[in-house]
């Protein structure tokens, strides 16, 4: 064979090498972006549930704000986890 030839065989080589590589990669990134978007929306939620969780606590009058905050706190470092879960 000549040399045009031989420089054609090596770059088809490495182009379908290529693109065997990447397609494995650009669906992990797809599968990554929707379990960030899940984790997200699960933060998101959260902050509602835990305004309405102080403001119970607050109605409720049996606490003092000092509590009624960190009830909020832990309401959201719950779903922090929950997030992180969904990520992995």
């Amino acid at each position: 064979m000549n040399r045009k030839t031989d420089f054609q065989i090596v770059v088809s080589s490495m182009a379908i090498a290529t693109a065997l590589l990447i397609a494995p990669l650009t669906s992990y990134a797809t599968e990554q972006g929707g379990q960030r978007r899940e984790a997200r929306e699960i933060k998101q939620d959260a902050r509602g549930d835990a305004r309405e969780t102080k403001a119970e606590c607050k109605a409720g009058d049996e606490k003092s704000r000092a509590e009624c905050r960190q009830e909020k706190r832990g309401t959201k470092q719950d779903a922090r986890e929950e997030a992180r879960d969904t990520k992995y």
